[in-house]
């Protein structure tokens, strides 16, 4: 069959760019639809990229080849370390964004791509041949063909927004939602459930006294996102911080009868690490005060965004809210905060490629699959664009391991365990942590990239640059001795460290209050600052705990590479536990390892799994014996060509 396009993918958010510009990018011939073609790459909630966790994705999706780290870099208002003081593993880049700015950016990439076509439109229902999906069909009864469909409406499916008591349908503030595709999916079977998420009010900047505020300033000199050299020095904007008050408490606690999350009107379940201030006000009863974060919106307007204060409750709460936090007494609400009710697909109906279990072609991504984020979603969209161009290609689909990336571990949680609330990547997570760190995610992934096709020449040659420069640095730090003196005395003594005897510069910075930047001062590797140190001291100083942790994930992948056959009847295998065998005859997980991970699935049961795949293997090959028939003797020799 001929279609109109090799990949079609449905929604122009931070997942449908990824998953389009990927495979565009893998010369499949794409179609992205957005409801709103001025939207695109739209930052309806805080306009920032990174954080914790999410500084790891958006690390890992600029080195396979993806575009947020980029867009990111070019658009930001102020880049900031967070964690600076801990360990490499939990440091975390965040970059607050001009919102218009960072969507133009994206609308002008994507405009750029050849293999891209951008339609306006809202898809209401698929094509499908059989058990296989064909396109889509909208709402104004167009119908596009597609040897593979990705679905990325955000919170767009049957949206509701919800201030106080008054709801209205809407995707977000200003935009219609997707009315009817919802049915449709249920049609084919799918199980829809609903989520909730929110965002908090926009203050006009000018009616803020920012006089007795804390500052938050940006790093100088400042990181990056992207493992690319264009990289744009912008003069950057102050944040500033602000407490609410035993007053604003008050004022939560009186009117909770109006918000629709207590009283009952808000049915879905709203996200535990980001909870709106009137559930942080029920929920930490014995916290007096919350922090919330002032942060600009863009270089052209006057709104600023009030970090930490998402609510649903009706406007005149929020000006009550609003006014009896410090700085804030005479602010102006410019946009009111709501929350957003919406149906999403629960990932268990998904494989590790993103791809439906009951309608081949059928890709999904983003806070359609149940996470909140734009970085949770820019990661999945960018794994559910390659393998909708792998499985057009008829190539085997791309999974990524736990222990290769948080894109791995953010997509095996989701297709793995039950998750009842929108989903959010944070360090803690991942059990391989310290291997997953922000500043290897290039070291870890960008090979991948390459084979994939969405790493050019230019970023490869980049790659090589750096990996040779770290080899040789390693070298120069195990080689070059160095003695006790006076220089070194005086530039240690800030470290509480002094040397007594030759040593080199590697067991130098072993030591764990040794930075790079006091070898980099005394004895520096060139004429220029060297820009790797922090990922050399790294490997250094916690060598002995990565290799353990090499060890870990050589011992838990065995079980991943014993694959488990398709469609068992886990509820027939009584040695198994019964809360096992529910949730493994609904998960139908791939693999041993992934039946490890199911919430419920004892390691005795992971051991019954293994005694019954033995014993089927067993049957097999005695099967296969009982039924050889061996060949008739060749010619002459008397001797069976076995």
């Amino acid at each position: 069959m001929r279609y109109d396009f090799d990949v079609i993918v449905i929604g122009g958010g931070h997942a449908g760019i990824e998953a389009a510009h990927a495979a565009s990018r893998l010369g499949c011939r794409t179609l992205m639809i957005a409801a709103n073609l001025d939207t695109i790459g739209a930052m309806p909630c805080n306009p920032a990229v990174g954080g914790p966790g999410k500084s790891h994705l958006t690390r890992e999706v600029d080195a396979l080849g993806g575009v947020m780290g980029q867009g990111a870099d070019a658009t930001y208002l102020q880049m900031r370390v967070l964690n600076a003081s801990r360990g490499m593993a939990v440091q975390a880049l965040r970059a607050q964004s001009d919102k218009r700015e960072y969507s133009l950016w994206m609308k002008l990439f994507m405009e750029g791509l050849p293999e891209l076509t951008l339609k306006q439109g809202m898809v209401t229902g698929f094509v499908t041949d059989g058990q296989r999906i064909a396109g889509v069909q909208l709402a104004l009864g167009e119908q596009l063909t597609a040897g593979a469909v990705v679905l990325c409406a955000g919170t767009f499916l049957e949206g509701t927004i919800w201030i106080g008591r008054l709801s209205t349908p809407a995707g977000r503030a200003g935009e219609f939602p997707a009315i009817g595709l919802s049915g449709y999916l249920q049609s084919l079977g799918f199980t829809l459930e609903r989520l909730k998420t929110g965002t908090p009010p926009r203050i006009d900047g000018r009616t803020i006294n920012y006089a007795n505020l804390p500052v938050v300033p940006g790093d100088e000199p400042h990181s990056f996102f992207s493992f690319l050299d264009s990289r744009p020095i912008r003069p950057q904007l102050p944040c500033h911080q602000t407490r609410t008050t035993a007053a604003t408490h008050e004022v939560i606690r009186s009117n909770l009868n109006e918000s629709p999350l207590f009283s009952g009107l808000i049915h879905g379940r709203g996200p535990r690490y980001c909870p709106s201030i009137e559930d942080k006000v029920v929920r930490f009863a014995d916290k007096d005060s919350h922090l919330f974060f002032i942060e600009p919106e863009g270089r052209n307007t006057y709104e600023v965004y009030l970090q930490g204060c998402s609510t649903s409750l009706p406007i005149f709460v929020q000006q009550k809210i609003v006014h009896s936090l410090p700085g804030l007494e005479s602010a102006v609400i410019v946009r009111p905060a709501y929350a957003v009710e919406y149906d999403y697909l629960p990932a268990l109906q998904f494989k590790h490629s993103l791809m439906s279990k009951q309608l081949e072609g059928f890709f999904a991504a983003g806070q359609i699959l149940g996470t909140s984020g734009y970085e949770e979603a820019a990661a999945q969209g960018l794994i559910a664009g390659v393998n909708a161009a792998c499985y057009v290609r008829g190539k085997e689909p791309v999974v990524l391991s736990r222990s290769s990336s948080y894109i791995g571990t953010l997509i095996d949680d989701l297709v793995t365990k039950e998750i009842g609330e929108p989903y959010r990547m944070m360090t803690s997570r991942s059990e391989y942590r310290l291997l997953l760190r922000q500043d290897n995610a290039d070291v870890r992934l960008t090979p991948i990239g390459r084979d994939l096709g969405l790493v050019d020449d230019h970023r490869w040659s980049l790659f090589w640059c750096k990996q040779q420069g770290l080899e040789e640095e390693k070298k120069r730090l195990a080689s070059t001795r160095i003695h006790p003196g006076t220089q070194w005395d005086e530039a240690l003594s800030d470290c509480e460290e002094h040397i007594n005897q030759s040593i080199t510069l590697e067991e130098l910075l072993r030591r764990p209050r040794v930075p790079y930047s006091v070898i980099e001062q005394i004895c520096p590797s060139g004429d220029d600052p060297f820009a790797w140190g922090h990922e050399v001291e790294t490997e250094i100083k916690y060598a002995g705990y990565i290799e353990r942790q090499k060890a870990q994930v050589a011992q838990a992948e065995k079980l991943d590479w014993v694959k488990l056959p398709v469609g068992i009847d886990y509820l027939s295998l009584d040695n198994l536990s019964r809360e096992a065998r529910e949730k493994l005859n609904r998960i139908q997980p791939e693999t041993l390892g992934q039946a490890s991970r199911v919430g419920g699935v004892s390691p005795a049961d992971v051991s019954v799994l293994l005694v019954w795949l033995e014993a089927g293997r067993r049957a097999a090959r005695s099967k296969e014996i009982n039924n050889f028939v061996p060949p008739p003797p060749v010619s002459g020799s008397g001797v069976c060509s076995v």
